[in-house]
Order: structure tokens, then C-alpha cells, then sequence
């Protein structure tokens, strides 16, 4: 069996580039290990508004978000947001996911499920595939190989592309009996919830919320995410805020965050969580993922149709690859100065400073939940306190 590109993994990712490969005639297989798509669930369920309407798929969306309220340890609260004004939408995953993969499909590509590689070999003149697909083993070749299959990617590791800069690891529970302002999401900081990241509540319509915790593994000291959770859930600032939840479902899974410095090989390459697309200050990757697909989709046809897909045809395919690396690497360096990097004193005292009305008027005009860089420059020009903290820190990529 032959298709000009097999994609391994049908996410949204996988399907979204499925679409725009199918759409223009490139004969696609979406490969996806799991019965269902949009399942296991494990991602906070945020897609923004450039990404939404890239796909129109607004009826999956579960509520609309204007802002949020960020929790500083001491409990120190800073809104971010403007009544009225959507900056994210909260979508059911698995509609979401389903929507994006029918449309690869009435496009024209094909999908398997309960299918997964197992051997690969690249050849001179495609990519050699055993797939074991519903407990048989089926031989398929194609011209290029591309790895869309997340954190853990099979792909990324056959061919050894090395590994993101950081591995987050996340934890969610879907609750019910939490009440709150529908449109707003809420974070909390500190060592006790969520040591160098942050916690999340987020709306899902109908009283229903997502709880989650995210930290690096070094920050952790030993402990676990749930743990951190459960930190929350009975921390004696909010234990009041939380008596009344009621857990639904549990979820758990890695955040990878720093795009891969050579996500390719000949014939072979990688995209989205597979190649470390997610962002550093949020996690989110399927707005990061969709941008990846739209920057290299026109480029990527030509080399398919062409035959021209050696190592170093690739790497210009995926030359816009580096500026995502760069705005990783600055958001990360933002998040390290404010988030990751301090202790809860020092936290407080950001949070009162990001409570002067003047800096929240900054923050509710030049925020960007997509691009956090700009605002970061915005106020190293504006507030002296925060370009002294920032050359106090050292954190020279904030000013490349």
C-alpha cells in the first residue's frame, strides 16, 4: 500500500496538517493508535481565537473566556481580562478533535485507527512502514513520514531527533460543585500548589470546571503533581473556595515545551508536541501547532511534489521552525523572571506590582495570551522596577 505522506497520530495537529496536504492533492494516512479520536483526554481543552477560526468549529466550544484572575501565594489577586472581550475559548476536546480530523477526511485523506507503527526503515526512494493495524501487520511505504504523535513520539525517538528543552508534567480533574465567574479562568502561584508554574481553574459550562496543576520535575522535590493538587485543593487560603467539588475524571500527561533543533531526517520529520511546540508560559500547543502547519504547508507541497525530500531540502521546509525556537526561548526567559524563577516573597511582591492600576491598564491592553514577549518589552521600557528585576536577573534574551 502506497500514500505520498503518512502521519503518525491523528491530534488536532496531525489533522489540521491532513487537511491542508489532502486539500492540495497530496495523498495522506492519518496513523492513530487509540478506538476513538479525541481520546485519552489530557490538555486543558483552550483553543484561541486565531486557531478557532482556522477550523470553525465553534459549536465545540463550552464557554468563552475574557480573562482571568491570577492568585498570587499570599493571596494577592490581579485580573487580567475585559468583560465582553474573548481572549480563549474552552472547546470539549474529543468534538474538537473529531471536528479537525472529519475535515482531513472530507478532504480526502484516510484514517486508521487502532494502528500503530512498529519498524520503519528510509530508503532511497521512500519510507518503508510496518503497521500493526487491529492486530495485523500491514506493509505501507510513502514518500515522507511525519510524526504528529505527541510528547511521547514514536517517531521523534525511532529516528532519534532528540528531545524538547523542557518536560512538563500536567494533572486535571474535571469537577462539578465549583462555582466562580463563568467567563474568567483563574491561576494560582506558589511553592505549596504548583512549584514554578502554576495551578488553573478553568469554566466548562453548566457549573462544571477543569482543576489542573503543572510544574517541572525539578521543581517538584520529590512530590507529585496530584499532590500538588490536592495542596490546593486543601490550602487554607482556598480550601473554602473547593469544599464543594466533586470530582468527575482524572487525567495526567507530559508538557513538551522547546521546538527540537533538527526535527528532521531524510524523509522523516516531526511537528507539534512532538517536536516541542507547546508554549513555555501556558502549555498550550494547538495554536503554536496550527501556526507550525500554516508556516511550512506551502513550502512542504513543493518539496512532496517535487521529490525533494533529503535532509537539507527539509531543513529549508522547516526554516520557520527557528523563530518559533527564538520566541520559545524569550517566553521562557519571561516566565523564569516572573513565575518559575522566584519564591513566594518574591512572588508577592510581582503581584503587587502588577496590581498598580497604571501596569494593569498596560497589561489588559498589550496582553497576549499567545504572544507574551511583546507585553515583557512593553513593561521593561515603562516600569523601572520591572527592568531593574530583569537586569537584576540576568535575563539577556529578553533583550535580543
Amino acid at each position: 500500500m502506497y500514500h505520498q505522506v503518512v502521519i503518525i497520530g491523528a491530534g488536532p495537529v496531525g489533522g489540521r496538517l491532513a487537511t491542508e496536504l489532502a486539500t492540495r492533492g497530496i495523498s495522506t494516512l492519518m496513523v492513530e493508535e487509540h478506538a476513538e479520536i479525541g481520546r485519552p483526554f489530557q490538555c486543558a481543552g483552550l483553543v484561541n481565537p486565531p486557531a478557532m477560526e482556522m477550523v470553525n468549529l465553534q459549536e465545540t466550544i463550552l464557554q468563552n473566556v475574557d480573562g482571568a484572575l491570577i492568585h498570587s501565594p499570599s493571596g494577592i489577586m490581579v485580573p487580567v481580562g475585559t468583560d465582553g472581550l474573548t481572549r480563549t475559548h474552552v472547546v470539549c476536546r474529543k468534538r474538537f478533535d473529531q471536528g479537525v480530523v472529519a475535515q482531513a477526511m472530507t478532504a480526502g485523506a484516510h484514517l486508521w485507527l487502532l494502528s500503530k507503527p512498529i519498524e520503519a526503515n528510509v530508503t532511497s526512494d521512500g519510507v518503508e512502514l510496518k503497521i500493526e493495524r487491529e492486530g495485523e501487520i500491514v506493509d505501507v511505504k510513502c514518500d515522507l513520514l511525519i510524526g504528529a504523535d505527541g510528547a511521547h513520539s514514536w517517531t521523534r525517538r525511532t529516528f532519534r531527533l532528540g528531545r524538547p528543552k523542557e518536560m512538563m508534567i500536567g494533572f486535571q480533574a474535571d469537577v462539578s460543585g465549583l462555582t466562580g465567574k463563568d467567563n474568567w479562568l483563574e491561576m494560582y502561584t506558589g511553592k505549596d500548589v504548583a512549584p514554578g508554574l502554576f495551578a488553573w481553574v478553568i469554566p466548562t459550562g453548566n457549573n462544571s470546571h477543569r482543576i489542573g496543576v503543572w510544574s517541572r520535575a525539578q521543581d517538584l522535590e520529590g512530590r507529585s503533581v496530584e499532590q500538588c493538587y490536592d495542596s490546593l485543593i486543601n490550602h487554607p487560603l482556598w480550601k473554602e473556595r473547593f469544599a464543594g467539588v466533586k470530582e468527575i475524571a482524572r487525567y495526567c500527561g507530559p508538557v513538551p515545551c522547546g521546538v527540537i533543533r533538527k526535527p528532521y531526517k531524510d524523509r522523516v520529520m516531526v511537528i507539534g508536541d512532538a517536536a516541542g511546540m507547546a508554549k513555555p508560559t501556558t502549555g498550550g500547543g494547538i495554536g503554536p501547532g496550527f501556526r507550525q502547519v500554516e508556516a511550512i504547508i506551502e513550502n512542504l507541497v513543493k518539496a512532496i511534489e517535487n521529490g525533494r525530500l533529503k535532509s537539507g531540502d527539509l531543513a529549508k521546509v522547516c526554516k520557520p521552525f527557528k523563530a518559533f525556537r527564538k520566541e520559545q526561548d524569550r517566553a521562557r526567559a519571561l516566565r523564569d523572571l516572573i513565575v518559575s524563577t522566584p519564591d513566594d516573597e518574591e512572588l508577592d511582591s510581582h503581584f503587587r506590582m502588577f496590581n498598580r492600576p497604571e501596569i494593569l491598564d498596560l497589561i489588559n491592553i498589550e496582553g497576549d495570551i499567545e504572544h507574551p514577549v511583546p507585553l515583557g518589552m512593553t513593561l521593561l521600557r515603562r516600569v523601572p522596577e520591572f527592568r531593574k528585576l530583569a537586569l537584576k536577573a540576568g535575563f539577556k534574551l529578553l533583550f535580543a
